[in-house]
């Protein structure tokens, strides 16, 4: 269950940058603003908690700058709404992602057979490499 701040409520405090894209598109890349990157400012939002804060800080921080700003880009499609819609996707995605709790793994011991398969492969192995050496006359 997702117990995090709504990624919608966020959007309020996002900030939307246009650019020229790169690659190609002829003409119409070197005169259209298709790139958009989405800024959404972690450590100066009013509406995050300070443990949220931290939780996305902690997690997101390989996507974060040094003043923990969390920059989405995107330049898929030669269309700037569609390369928006993008941005908001995958910051909804990452959001989510972020406050799912984490599973505790359970240890488990090898099964009785996995024990017995690794055992016989070792004797085979060894056989193998026993063959494979010169006789001792």
């Amino acid at each position: 269950m997702y117990h995090g701040p709504i990624p919608e409520k966020l959007l309020v405090e996002c900030n939307f940058h246009t650019s020229r894209s790169s690659g190609a598109g002829g003409q119409h890349v070197n005169k259209v603003n298709t790139r958009v990157e989405l800024r959404f400012d972690v450590l100066g939002s009013a509406l995050l908690t300070h443990e949220e804060k931290q939780i996305l800080k902690e997690k997101l921080s390989s996507r974060m700058t040094n003043v923990g700003e969390l920059i989405i880009v995107s330049e898929k499609t030669r269309s700037q709404l569609r390369n928006r819609e993008d941005c908001v996707d995958r910051f909804r995605g990452m959001i989510i992602d972020a406050f799912r709790p984490v599973k505790k793994r359970i240890p488990t011991k090898p099964s009785r057979r996995s024990r017995q398969k690794r055992f016989e492969v070792k004797k085979q192995k060894s056989e193998q490499k026993q063959q494979r050496r010169k006789p001792d006359w």
